[in-house]
């Protein structure tokens, strides 16, 4: 099953059964995923389902990164990105550069048990299968590798997908020229029945990047009929961006698609 958005660790609360597939109903993930960092990097935290309210509690309180020795640098929330379908996103930049060579673990100003965020920084090991604090450990590096200026993102096709609990309906653009790096994808959608505009960070999936949702969460969604544009700007995990792509017009995935519910 394709996850359309940043790829979430579930913290299960409870599970629905669908075919193959279990939706559960909270989870966070942190980003960049990887522990090795530069000394200017870019954070996203996103929340899903019931997890969705500590994302936006973010705003309330002082977020920041702090090592053994107590060095303390903040992060300053740059957005709350809402997404269409139960995913949430804070977006943060330190206010300053990290220090080289360092172990950050994120912490933030929260309250006593009683609070929202009670346990919020912590995530699964799964070599040592517990949780621990989130952390993350510089390099001597200013920057991360900036990206392939070849990039190029090309549309392919609309697909839905019908499961027990739910359609998975997406357009889906393939990429190429774009070297080994992790890459963030600033997608914004519009609809152009209504006007409304979307946006929301995504990862591609084995070269592909799938602008949607699956049958449990998603960053965008779609009406049976209607047509769509998206754009897209590629960034490293330092938040440095390449030129934001043109826009490309399509049809709701619905339009076509044989739904067997009958729905």
């Amino acid at each position: 099953m394709k996850y359309l958005s940043l790829f979430f660790r579930l913290s299960l609360t409870l599970s629905i059964q669908a075919g193959n597939y279990e939706c559960t109903m909270s989870g966070i993930q942190f980003f960049p995923q990887q522990k090795e960092i530069s000394l200017n990097p870019m954070f996203i935290v996103e929340g899903y389902a019931y997890s969705q309210p500590q994302i936006e509690a973010l705003g309330t309180r002082e977020v920041y990164l702090e090592t053994d020795d107590g060095e303390k640098i903040i992060l300053e929330l740059k957005g709350i990105l809402r997404g269409q379908m139960m995913l949430t996103q804070a977006i943060f930049k330190p206010v300053q550069s990290l220090l080289p060579n360092r172990k950050y673990y994120l912490k933030l100003s929260a309250k006593p048990d009683e609070d929202i965020l009670k346990n919020f920084n912590q995530r699964y090991n799964p070599l040592k299968k517990e949780d621990e604090m989130v952390y993350w450990e510089t390099t001597g590096l200013q920057n991360a590798a900036p990206l392939d200026k070849n990039l190029k993102i090309v549309f392919a096709e609309t697909n839905v997908q019908f499961y027990g609990c739910g359609p998975e309906a997406n357009a889906i653009f393939n990429i190429s020229e774009k070297a080994n790096a992790q890459i963030w994808f600033k997608t914004e959608v519009m609809d152009l029945t209504t006007g409304k505009l979307t946006t929301y960070y995504i990862q591609e999936w084995k070269g592909k990047l799938y602008v949607g949702h699956n049958m449990c969460s998603g960053a965008f969604t779609y009406n049976k009929k209607g047509n769509y544009k998206v754009r897209f700007t590629p960034m490293n995990i330092d938040g440095r961006e390449l030129n934001t792509t043109s826009w490309t017009t399509f049809a709701s995935p619905y339009l076509n698609a044989e739904d067997p519910w009958g729905f």
